[in-house]
């Protein structure tokens, strides 16, 4: 399971991107959960970031799967319009 830090702004960003890259399970069809009970800090970045993953996942035919997402991430991506993909 990845993690989301408890700060994830611009700056942070391409950073956690590269470390989780290095953590993604081999095979087709896995499964990955991104757990974000730890996130606090946040900023747009942070769906940006999320996209960017599900992108890679994808690309290697897997998907993503949040798990406690913070009701303002929640937000913020409706509010962008990404909910639905950032769903499953």
């Amino acid at each position: 399971m990845l993690t989301l830090p408890s700060t994830l702004t611009h700056d942070e960003a391409p950073a956690c991107l590269a470390l989780w890259l290095t953590q993604l399970p081999m095979g087709h069809g896995q499964v990955v959960q991104l757990d974000g009970s730890a996130l606090q800090r946040f900023d747009s970045s942070a769906l940006s970031l999320l996209l960017a993953l599900r992108r890679h996942l994808l690309a290697r035919g897997q998907t993503l799967s949040l798990v406690a997402v913070p009701p303002r991430l929640a937000e913020l991506a409706t509010l962008y319009g990404v909910d639905e993909l950032l769903a499953a």
